[in-house]
């Protein structure tokens, strides 16, 4: 950020009176611009014992397979994302049953959200940012193909509270590694 959003005004990086880390801050108006992790929203579509999976038709991870979901736009909820990002990606009508799951990334800074859900019916096609939608049983899920960590974990865990019909609400840390791998530190 080079210039104030507010009065146009030249932008300094430093640390402002009462604060303890470095902000973008406007050196005529005086102006804060915080800048807070962005978060992004999933649903784990389930229709009987199988989920609903989209294998992404845009960067990062073009070809993966992953959950539907995307960023949270303003003046939304987080249920209204989810519901959002499943028509979006998926073509799919959804029913929310609630939270499930959620990850902190500092290393990116994103918080990552996952609502249970169940699919209204089976009519569901791959939208703009798919390249295909598909029903998966958990034997026949591509592992390997997984786009990210939060995706895979959420999955598993899924899988392991299905039988038992118990879905309390998973969450956890994603640490970057020194050698990049993604470490997953669950806090409960």
């Amino acid at each position: 950020m080079k210039y104030c959003p507010t009065c146009a005004g030249n932008i300094t990086f430093r640390i402002p009176e009462n604060d303890d880390r470095e902000r973008h801050i406007c050196d005529a108006c005086g102006e804060i611009h915080y800048q807070n992790p962005r978060i992004v929203v999933c649903s784990l579509p389930a229709y009987k014992e199988q989920v609903l999976l989209c294998k992404r038709a845009i960067e990062p991870r073009y070809g993966k397979w992953t959950l539907p979901g995307g960023f949270m736009e303003n003046a939304e909820t987080t249920r209204d994302a989810a519901i959002r990002e499943t028509r979006e990606e998926a073509c799919a009508k959804i029913e929310i049953h609630g939270l499930y799951a959620y990850y902190n990334l500092p290393h990116i800074n994103q918080v990552q959200m996952f609502y249970r859900a169940t699919l209204v019916d089976t009519d569901f096609a791959a939208g703009p940012e798919s390249l295909e939608v598909e029903l998966f049983d958990e034997a026949d899920i591509p592992w390997n193909e997984i786009a990210f960590p939060a995706v895979g974990n959420t999955l598993k865990q899924y899988f392991k509270d299905l039988p038992e019909q118990h879905f309390p609400v998973r969450t956890a840390d994603i640490i970057l590694a020194e050698d990049n791998r993604r470490i997953i530190k669950p806090i409960n």
